[in-house]
């Protein structure tokens, strides 16, 4: 599927696209690689990550000042002009996160920080604190930022942007985001 194309995928498309990946928006010293559990079915799709309608990932960026206009997801690449990046723990698409077993999580958790230590943004964010707990071997971390390091990258958990995480409306989200913002830009 293009950008320019509107039309919403059967759910015939949509199943071909299990086990699909996505690649990673990334790009050596970013100030922030935002990290999602899994790609979903839509994202698969489209090819862009984020892409479901209802995932509130992409206005969250934008109301918490991460960038400076809404983004659609078919304007990912973007994302490097603005210190950003967008990679996965686990590369496979499904239906949903739950679809995926621990030990996927721990090797998506363990190829993760091989990708953080070669391109070495100033933090990785985490889109989901139970993907994070298994995938990083933490069964009590909490959102915000993480005690670990992976080489010189801090480590953030956000909650996950799915419309169907219904502890964080879009509000929450965004102060969550902005949060994460106002520490990465403390440097400046």
């Amino acid at each position: 599927m293009t950008g320019t194309e509107r039309r919403r995928p059967s759910r015939e498309e949509l199943l071909a696209c299990a086990g699909r990946s996505i690649p990673p928006v990334i790009a050596p010293g970013l100030t922030i690689l935002l990290c999602g559990i899994n790609p979903g079915l839509y994202s698969a799709w489209t090819g862009h990550h984020f892409a479901r309608p209802g995932n509130r990932f992409w206005p969250a960026l934008h109301r918490s000042g991460l960038t400076p206009r809404l983004l659609a997801p078919s304007e990912q690449h973007e994302l490097p002009t603005y210190g950003l990046g967008i990679t996965n723990v686990v590369d496979r698409a499904t239906a949903t996160a739950a679809e995926l077993s621990p030990a996927e999580l721990r090797e998506g958790g363990e190829r993760l920080t091989e990708e953080v230590l070669r391109y070495t943004p100033g933090w990785l964010a985490v889109l989901g604190v139970t993907a994070y707990r298994v995938a990083f071997g933490e069964p009590r971390a909490a959102l915000g930022p993480q005690e670990r390091t992976l080489g010189s990258t801090r480590v953030w958990v956000l909650p996950n942007p799915s419309g169907l995480n219904a502890h964080y409306q879009l509000a929450g989200l965004a102060e969550k985001f902005g949060e994460l913002r106002t520490a990465a830009t403390a440097g400046d």
